[in-house]
C-alpha cells in the first residue's frame, strides 16, 4: 500500500463499502478519515484503518472543500475511469 495523504482518492479494500471511491480528509496513526459527499459528509466522515484501503490517484488540494465539491471530485474521477476503459 502506498503511503496515504490529505487530499488522496481512496477505495474501501474491505468491508461492507468494499469497492466504494473516498476523499481522504484527515488521517492519524491507524486510520484515515473518508468522505464520499453523500452519505459520508464532511460532518461524518467514515474512520477506517489505512490496512482497509487502497490508494487511486494522487493528491487533490482540499482547503476550503465542501461536499459539493467532495462529489465533482468523484463523479470527474469516474469518468475519467469509463475513457480509460474504452
Amino acid at each position: 500500500m502506498r503511503e496515504s495523504c490529505i487530499g488522496m482518492l481512496a477505495r474501501s479494500a474491505a468491508g461492507h463499502d468494499e469497492g466504494k471511491m473516498y476523499v481522504i480528509i484527515a488521517e492519524d496513526a491507524a486510520y484515515v478519515y473518508l468522505v464520499d459527499g453523500k452519505v459520508r459528509t464532511l460532518d461524518k466522515p467514515k474512520k477506517k484503518k489505512k490496512k482497509h484501503i487502497q490508494i487511486v490517484k494522487d493528491k487533490y488540494d482540499i482547503r476550503d472543500i465542501d461536499d459539493v465539491r467532495i462529489k465533482r471530485i468523484l463523479k470527474d474521477w469516474k469518468k475519467e475511469e469509463v475513457k480509460q476503459e474504452d
